[in-house]
């Protein structure tokens, strides 16, 4: 694949860093785009010397130009946590719309495979445990998580029309809970927010009775899994996920005896369309794929705390770390 040029949309952001470096070590020139809303240049800087990186500060949501041939398009530039989509709403809904249809554009123009992040999400409170591919959902295109499920509902849609009517090789990944080094810390999603409030001291937050579940694979299994897809011959939706579920109450326990901590669980009420169960059927990544997680969580974890352990003080202290003021037009 050496020489082959790709586009990481979304590459300041957790995944997107993860992704430029795969792709970097696997000979790729890597072209990263990011409106750093939610990204962070601090996750990819160490690339910026290589002459086989480059990066553009560009909204996707507005027209995308990329010079010269383009293989391949990685699309992952949303907010994907609550309290950034529930406060630039209008923003989430126009990457998953206005976005993907400029890079699906892209992708006829240049001939280029294109790749989409979608998300279990998708499912949204979902009345089937595990979630297959073939499950339609229960979303509430209406509540206040329906800004970020129908964007990518609407994302996977677009995406089949272009294959279907124009013959853009496309491949569509849904992502469960993910965790590892260079999430933010107080973005809202379960494992930062309790390893933020361990760090700080405080006592862990849990919604509602903590029954509910959720699955959490590390970054570097689902980076393989993305990698596989990407070069697979399968066009319709895949789950990408670690099957092992946990209730939430039972995470927040496992991340007090982690951290060596005092504090307790605290309950607040449960968020509105909060999903009950989130658990991926990943029967077809191992079939189609040969891919499964290999990383187990007390791993995982433990290195996901060295780096948070290893923040300075500032980052861990603050709890917002942008001003969405003027992007929410």
């Amino acid at each position: 694949m050496s020489g082959k040029r790709i586009l990481i949309t979304g590459a300041a952001g957790f995944l997107g860093s993860h992704l430029c470096d795969r792709f970097i070590k696997e000979g790729f020139h890597v072209i990263a785009m990011d409106n750093l809303i939610t990204g962070d240049l601090r996750n990819i800087e160490h690339l910026f010397k290589l002459e086989n990186f480059e990066f553009y500060h560009h909204d996707v949501s507005k027209f995308v130009h990329v010079s010269g041939e383009l293989d391949y398009i990685l699309h992952f530039a949303s907010p994907a946590s609550p309290i950034d989509y529930l406060k630039i709403p209008i923003q989430t809904l126009k990457v998953g719309s206005l976005g993907i249809h400029n890079l699906l554009g892209l992708a006829k123009e240049k001939n280029a495979r294109i790749l989409i992040a979608s998300t279990s999400e998708v499912y949204g409170d979902p009345n089937v445990n595990p979630q297959p591919e073939e499950y339609w959902g229960n979303v509430n295109p209406v509540g206040p998580r329906g800004v970020y499920d129908e964007a990518k509902r609407f994302q996977e849609a677009m995406t089949m029309a272009y294959h279907t009517f124009h013959e853009v090789e496309t491949r569509i990944v849904r992502i469960f809970n993910t965790y590892g080094p260079r999430m933010r810390l107080n973005d809202g999603r379960v494992l930062p927010a309790f390893i933020g409030q361990a760090i700080r001291g405080e006592d862990l937050t849990v919604f509602g009775d903590g029954s509910q579940t959720r699955s959490f694979c590390y970054v570097d299994d689902l980076i393989e899994g993305i990698y596989r897809l990407l070069f697979s011959d399968y066009v319709y939706p895949v789950n990408i996920g670690n099957p092992d579920e946990i209730t939430i109450k039972e995470f927040g326990e496992e991340i007090i005896k982690l951290t060596g901590t005092k504090q307790k669980l605290i309950t607040k009420p449960l968020p509105v369309d909060d999903p009950k169960q989130r658990r991926p059927d990943i029967t077809k990544a191992r079939e189609l794929l040969g891919w499964e997680p290999k990383v187990s969580r007390a791993e995982g974890l433990k290195i996901t705390y060295e780096y948070f352990k290893s923040l300075p003080v500032e980052v861990i202290e603050k709890i917002e770390h942008k001003d969405f003021t003027s992007y929410n037009k």
